[in-house]
């Protein structure tokens, strides 16, 4: 039977358009954040991680689909091995993708030259700076290094993002702090809304912060004035490839403006599924189309065993049939996922 025609682009049934990979490198990390794992769960097996090679042939299938944006995540994508020769090598096949990172920062050092000269933007994970409180969260008394490490990347002028996860009753004293740094500096700082992934999340009504909450939190120390009714916000594109993050500028008092955004994203209370344009790659060889929907398609042995073809076509189809995660959610009352999200890759 002769094969169907492969798309010349990942679309699926609700009328969007991949253009974003997220890769998971590693499942590895030497943080062991809360709300990400527990300290029991063991780590994939190294034969069941997808080995660099495959990773790569699996980005050129996606370029030739139109993908035109990488991130890569974990875990913490540098605890993993080779991982900036393997960026390095990207970089000189694909020299008109978008490089992104996210990672916990404690790692980061001996690469930062590396970063800034390949062009690499960094989503930093930094949910207070408060040295006993960052040692709670994450159970590493590892702060001064994150911290040595941000001021470097702002001194370097490496693309640089702040998220901090709002967990109530954990970290809404930090508010002001972390928001700080976007007054001083031209960065981002974003509080993502706590989401319910996996079945043993310490997730619950009452560690839930909304974004509503947040923002009024915000308000109680600066006034906030709306990015996307700014001149940058005009010159930044289109708004379904900017991202989710809802962007404000903050001024003080006295009329200071910030140099940086402040920012949220309302991954639970206010849905922005409708633009999504996200497939995500496991460290192990699984594609997910929706972060809340716990459908995986495999395609570690299909690569090795059928090639490159079959991929594709997997790709394809599974795109074709990606959900809407803001429907999974609203039929639960509780986690939405049975993998925790340090498995998934954020």
């Amino acid at each position: 039977m002769e094969k169907k025609e492969l798309p010349r682009e990942l679309r699926d049934r609700h009328g969007r358009t991949v253009r974003y990979l997220r890769i998971s490198v590693t499942d590895r990390c030497n943080l062991c954040c809360r709300y990400c794992r527990t300290q029991e769960v063991p780590f994939i097996a190294h034969e069941k991680i997808l080995r660099f090679e495959e990773i790569e042939e699996v980005i050129r299938l996606a370029v030739n689909f139109g993908v035109h944006k990488l991130r890569f995540t974990g875990g913490e994508p540098f605890a993993r091995k080779g991982f900036m020769d393997f960026l390095k090598k990207l970089r000189l096949r694909f020299p008109r993708l978008a490089l992104k990172l996210t990672t916990n920062g404690t790692l980061l050092a001996p690469y930062l030259g590396d970063l800034k000269e390949l062009d690499v933007s960094v989503n930093l994970s930094l949910d207070t700076l408060d040295r006993e409180k960052f040692a709670a969260i994450t159970r590493r008394d590892m702060l001064p290094l994150v911290t040595d490490n941000l001021q470097r990347m702002l001194e370097l002028g490496i693309p640089l993002k702040i998220n901090a996860v709002a967990v109530r009753g954990v970290n809404e004293a930090d508010l002001p702090a972390l928001a700080s740094l976007a007054m001083e500096h031209p960065v981002d700082v974003r509080f993502i809304e706590f989401m319910p992934m996996g079945d043993e999340s310490i997730w619950s009504g009452d560690s839930f912060w909304p974004a509503a909450q947040i923002l009024e939190a915000a308000r109680t120390h600066w006034r906030l004035e709306a990015v996307r009714d700014s001149a940058e916000a005009a010159a930044a594109g289109d708004a379904r490839e900017r991202g989710p993050a809802r962007l404000w500028k903050l001024r003080t008092p006295d009329g200071r403006l910030s140099r940086g955004n402040f920012g949220l994203i309302t991954s639970v209370s206010q849905s922005f599924c409708h633009s999504c344009n996200r497939l995500r790659l496991t460290a192990d060889g699984h594609l997910r189309t929706c972060l809340f929907d716990d459908r995986e398609y495999s395609i570690r042995d299909v690569l090795r065993n059928e090639g490159p073809e079959a991929v594709a076509r997997i790709m394809a189809e599974a795109v074709a049939d990606k959900p809407v995660g803001a429907e999974i959610l609203a039929a639960r009352h509780g986690p939405v996922a049975r993998k925790r999200m340090s498995a998934i890759g954020g």
